[in-house]
C-alpha cells in the first residue's frame, strides 16, 4: 500500500478539534498557515507558560488513519480532524520512525519528525476514556503514546489529501521517538 494523505485540517484558535479542509499550505520552520500552532516557538499554552522561548517541535500533529478506525472499532466515534491532527495519513507506521525521519508530503512538503504527541486531559473532555485509550502499557509497563507524531516543516508547500508520502530514514544510529 502506497502511504498518503487522507485528510488536512487546521484551526486559528487554541482548542481541541481542526475543521478538515481541502488542503493546507506548510511555511517553512513555521509550520501549518492559519494554525494556532504555527510559529518558531512553541505556541501550546502550557509550555509556553513555561518558556515562551522554547523552540516549537510541535509544528504539524501527524495521526494514522488506522487509530480512527481502532478507536472507532472501540466506540469512541472519532473522524478525520476530531483529534487535533493536521495531517491524518494512512499506509505509514508513524510511531515505529525514528527521530528525524523525513516525510515528503505531495511534490514538495517536507516534516521532519520530532517526536510522539503526549495527550493530555482535553482528550477525555472530548470522549470520557479516550486517554487511556491512546496511553496503553506494554507488557512489561511502559506507556506506549498512540496519538501520533509531531514535527517541523523542512521545506513549505500545498499538502492535499490523496497525495503520496515518501519516508527517507536519518542515517547512522536510529533514536526512538519520544515524547514532545
Amino acid at each position: 500500500m502506497t502511504a498518503m494523505v487522507i485528510s488536512v485540517s487546521a484551526a486559528k484558535g487554541h482548542r481541541f478539534s481542526k475543521p478538515v479542509l481541502g488542503a493546507i499550505s506548510l511555511l517553512k520552520g513555521l509550520g501549518v498557515a492559519g494554525d494556532a500552532h504555527c510559529g518558531e516557538t512553541v505556541k501550546h499554552r502550557s509550555r509556553v507558560a513555561i518558556d515562551p522561548t522554547q523552540p516549537n517541535l510541535r509544528q504539524v500533529h501527524l495521526l494514522h488513519a488506522e487509530l480512527l478506525e481502532e478507536l472507532n472499532a472501540a466506540g469512541f466515534g472519532v473522524a478525520p480532524g476530531d483529534m487535533g491532527e493536521n495531517v491524518l495519513t494512512r499506509g505509514i507506521d508513524l510511531l515505529g520512525l525514528p527521530t528525524g525521519a523525513r516525510l515528503r508530503l505531495g511534490e514538495t512538503a517536507c516534516v521532519e519528525i520530532t517526536g510522539l504527541r503526549n495527550p493530555c486531559a482535553q482528550i477525555d473532555a472530548f470522549r470520557p476514556g479516550l486517554l487511556k485509550a491512546v496511553l496503553v502499557r506494554d507488557g512489561e509497563g511502559r506507556i506506549i503514546r498512540k496519538a501520533g507524531v509531531m514535527g517541523i516543516v523542512l521545506e513549505g508547500g500545498e499538502v492535499r489529501p490523496g497525495d503520496p508520502i515518501t519516508v527517507t530514514l536519518p542515517s547512522g544510529t536510529h533514536r526512538p521517538l519520544e515524547r514532545v
